[in-house]
């Protein structure tokens, strides 16, 4: 950079006065700022004082109590985010008395109600089974998928609701929903040679290819060790929470070892009883949102 001598130069080409400057042989032009430019800039300097005025704006006052200049308006957004939330939590109040008094058919049809239920299911959903579930229920290896339309038990709204009400094998509630299997090998009720045969029959009626010997040997243990919770042909009993055998959808896996392990020691899983834990509200839009999930009855 060369400095300029301090006489005004006047660009031989634009008629403009120079600032004095140079830079590679590029004279610098002392152009004014355009005046709508200068105009905004003082408009905002304007609107900044007046800002700091009316609203809390200046940080780390050591004369204060609150650290930072309150504003005139006294303005908080601490208590407008108070009384938003006072103001959300009346509705919800009010809305959730009208979902306690309301049947489940009611829910369903009254579409404001039908939205705030699935609103609130799907954030206590997240809350509270999606840790098993998954989100959107969509189940995982030992977590049953509540999106499609196979179930245990019950896939109507009235169903759901029992269940999360009452829980799978919960030892502290009588009204729980109960099934058990036996281990069939761990307590030697079935040889392990009798349990492959089991498992070449299920293959079977599942619809995959199995030895045929092994697969006639296993539909007698079959007849006379499971057919009584899973039926004589295979497609269980949602009575007794017994799974269907012959639809290809397995809980645990339905691999030959899969189906070995289930058989020789019971998985039994179980599930909490939520009623005590959630009120009876959220017990209901609970189940509204998972009967809304793809696979309600």
């Amino acid at each position: 950079m060369t400095d300029m001598p301090e006489d005004k130069i006047i660009d031989p080409i634009s008629n403009v006065e120079t600032t004095g400057h140079s830079w590679d042989g590029i004279t610098e032009l002392n152009n004014p700022l355009p005046r709508w430019w200068l105009n905004i800039w003082y408009m905002t300097i304007v609107w900044a004082v007046i800002y700091m005025i009316l609203m809390p704006a200046i940080p780390a006052l050591p004369f204060t109590n609150d650290q930072h200049s309150k504003g005139v308006r006294n303005h908080s957004d601490r208590s407008e985010v108070a009384l938003a939330i006072a103001e959300l939590d009346s509705q919800r109040q009010e809305m959730s008395a009208a979902l306690l008094n309301a049947t489940l058919e009611e829910i369903q049809t009254d579409r404001d109600l039908q939205q705030f239920a699935l609103a609130m299911g799907e954030s206590m959903f997240g809350d509270n089974c999606a840790t098993c579930h998954g989100a959107g229920g969509r189940g995982a290896v030992g977590y049953p998928s509540l999106a499609d339309d196979i179930w245990l038990w019950s896939g109507t709204l009235e169903g759901i609701q029992t269940t999360i009400q009452n829980g799978i094998r919960h030892e502290d509630n009588l009204d729980t929903r109960f099934s058990l299997m036996p281990n069939f090998g761990r307590d030697g009720i079935l040889t392990n040679d009798q349990i492959d045969d089991v498992v070449a029959h299920i293959l079977t009626i599942s619809g995959r290819t199995s030895d045929a010997d092994a697969a006639a040997r296993g539909e007698q243990v079959f007849a006379e060790q499971c057919s009584s919770c899973h039926g004589v042909d295979g497609r269980g009993d949602r009575i007794q929470g017994a799974p269907n055998l012959t639809d290809n959808e397995w809980l645990f896996g339905g691999s030959a070892n899969d189906i070995y392990r289930s058989i020789y020691t019971a998985r039994n899983a179980h599930m909490p009883a939520w009623q005590g834990r959630l009120d009876e509200a959220t017990i209901k839009a609970l189940s509204v949102y998972v009967h809304s999930l793809g696979g309600g009855e």
